[in-house]
């Protein structure tokens, strides 16, 4: 995935928008005010930070050299994601989804609930 097909695909999740609060450089990918997602580009390429459980996220930069620990952010529950062609774009979009959904679940009970109304469970935690 290129940086606007992954820009595409972070907009597409339930009530998903793009913030710049650090300028006009890296994109926030927020739910109900909540980050999932950065999108930045720098002399290193196109980097994309992800929300990960800390087994998994040591697992997936055990087995792919593309995923880092989370670049200015804690290592243990982020990870950041080289787009550099390396990784199939199925499993940028698990890395994805996989963000989203922890932190749709992290969400207060009322905004959670009024999301899963809205878009019912399948939508929002694959």
């Amino acid at each position: 995935m290129d940086k606007l097909q992954t820009r595409d695909y972070l907009l597409s999740k339930p009530e998903a928008w793009e913030d710049y609060p650090f300028g006009p450089g890296p994109a926030v990918f927020k739910v109900k005010q909540k980050m999932f997602a950065l999108l930045m580009t720098d002399n290193s390429g196109v980097r994309l930070n992800l929300k990960c459980d800390p087994v998994q996220a040591q697992m997936l930069r055990d087995v792919f050299e593309a995923v880092q620990p989370g670049y200015h952010m804690n290592k243990r529950h982020w990870n950041t994601v080289l787009l550099d062609g390396s990784l199939p774009d199925g499993e940028i979009q698990r890395m994805i989804d996989h963000s989203y959904t922890l932190v749709v679940r992290g969400l207060k009970g009322v905004e959670r609930r009024a999301l899963e109304l809205s878009w019912g469970p399948d939508a929002l935690y694959r």
